[in-house]
């Protein structure tokens, strides 16, 4: 069983209520091979919501050096760090290993984030769920690096 961004299979659940549907990761899914989650909606902060953008990548927002801002300026910062833990516990307790995640997300991000400006700009770094993971020795990828032969 592996870890898999909620918004890859289908789920409605991005900032702005919409998805990000991969094919070949939704029929993994459908054998039984991945657990959606998403840190943001455990984290209660609903669907649709304001796009949060971090200041800094998910280690220094772990570490209280960067914030999680929406894009009226309200800090989110507890918040996406609680979603990241709840998702952490699911995946000790399951023993999972392995998560496949959204690239550009604040939470999900893998190697991409949009660089906390709400100009559209991209930088690279990890999302606060990302960072979180690989602290903790759970092997990420984005859903671009996903191969069915890597994660068999």
């Amino acid at each position: 069983m592996r870890l898999v961004s909620a918004c890859l299979v289908g789920i409605n659940c991005r900032y702005d209520a919409s998805n990000a549907y991969n094919k070949k990761i939704f029929e993994l899914f459908k054998k039984g091979e991945l657990l959606p989650i998403c840190p943001e909606v455990l984290a209660g902060l609903g669907i649709p919501r304001e796009r949060i953008e971090l200041t800094g990548d998910g280690v220094d927002v772990l570490k209280g050096r960067a914030k999680a801002i929406t894009r009226s300026g309200k800090d989110v910062t507890f918040d996406l760090i609680e979603g990241a833990k709840k998702v952490l516990k699911i995946a000790k307790v399951l023993g999972i290993k392995q998560a496949v995640l959204k690239t550009k997300s604040p939470s999900c991000g893998v190697g991409l984030l949009l660089n906390g400006t709400f100009t559209g700009r991209h930088v690279k770094r990890d999302g606060v769920l990302a960072a979180l993971l690989k602290k903790n020795g759970i092997q990420v990828m984005t859903e671009r690096e996903y191969e069915v032969p890597k994660l068999r």
